[in-house]
């Protein structure tokens, strides 16, 4: 007879980058993947950029980031909102690779950001993580109006946000997350009264269609783990933008997209962004749409290693696209 003990060994699911316990635990493998939790910093010693932890609701927190310049309340910046990756399984908005990632964006790009940190799956369902993230965006979005006041208000954003240029952009899972973002602002005419999403960038997003082999490769198996039983499978919306069910592409709600792909992503293949980006045009969606394939990198490489030549050249591309006026 098993008893409470075995349950709590007993793996039944298991990929590269987690196991799930009978018992319900999941065991991230962090150590493996060299991710760690790094606090934020008033002056970050590579670029200079400041950051701070606050919280946005009982389950949802943020990490802020604004950039190091002689800058007044009548200096407006733009703003990012960014939602980490991580298979909607793994990962933080406080973990070393995306906090360094993020201050070398906000770096270059001179705005403000907002990074995310949602609940994640198993443990919490998919729904749920979008709820995190839309409680997110309007709580930055709030700010906008000269009659907010809360408790927790922040200055940062209040003082030196230029809501007229809020862009939100996500990598591969935080990919999936801005879709998603953008086609329920769509759907509801912005974020809010006051403020719309002006750009949305997708780098290698956790998005599935139909392709051969596709059902054999880690991203389709994890799909199937962490999805409830009616959305495991290319037919849901959640993950597959083209699926039968899945609203029209021509709701996007923002002005203008970037989609970026990477030639060898061994994850997400690039022919997932060229159904995309044609499934957006065909949509007859009003706003501009940019489609990049970055030869001969794989998956999320700028993140991975913001100082090569390539991450380098994708990031100051990033950066003009949240400028954008």
């Amino acid at each position: 007879m098993a008893n409470s003990n075995d349950n709590n060994h007993e793996v039944i699911n298991e990929t590269s980058w987690y196991k799930i316990y009978k018992d319900g635990r999941v065991e991230r493998l962090y150590d493996t993947l060299g991710l760690e939790y790094v606090p934020p910093s008033l002056e970050d010693p590579a670029t200079g950029v400041s950051s701070k932890d606050v919280a946005i609701s009982p389950h949802v927190s943020a990490r802020l980031y604004l950039p190091k310049r002689n800058i007044t309340s009548s200096q407006k910046l733009p703003i990012l909102v960014y939602y980490h990756g991580g298979a909607l399984v793994l990962g933080s908005a406080f973990f070393n690779m995306y906090h360094n990632y993020v201050n070398v964006l906000v770096s270059e790009s001179n705005a403000i950001a907002v990074s995310i940190e949602y609940r994640l799956a198993p443990e919490h369902d998919v729904q749920t993580i979008y709820e995190d993230s839309w409680t997110a965006l309007q709580w930055v979005a709030s700010h906008a109006s000269e009659k907010f006041t809360s408790v927790n208000e922040d200055p940062w954003l209040k003082n030196y946000g230029d809501f007229s240029r809020l862009s939100i952009c996500g990598d591969s899972a935080g990919g999936n997350i801005v879709y998603h973002m953008v086609m329920r602002a769509g759907k509801e005419g912005g974020i809010n009264t006051n403020v719309t999403i002006n750009g949305s960038i997708l780098v290698c997003p956790y998005l599935l269609v139909p392709l051969e082999n596709i059902e054999q490769g880690l991203s389709y198996k994890n799909w199937t783990i962490i999805s409830s039983p009616t959305e495991a499978g290319l037919h849901s919306p959640m993950i597959n933008p083209l699926a039968e069910k899945a609203p029209s592409l021509s709701q996007l709600g923002c002005s203008r997209m970037l989609l970026c792909f990477a030639e060898k992503d061994e994850h997400l293949p690039k022919e997932i962004g060229v159904q995309f980006a044609e499934g957006v045009k065909k949509s007859g969606w009003k706003g501009d749409l940019e489609f990049i394939v970055v030869e001969d990198e794989n998956h999320c490489f700028q993140l991975v290693n913001p100082e090569m030549e390539k991450s380098r050249d994708l990031i100051k591309r990033f950066a003009s696209f949240i400028q954008h006026k």
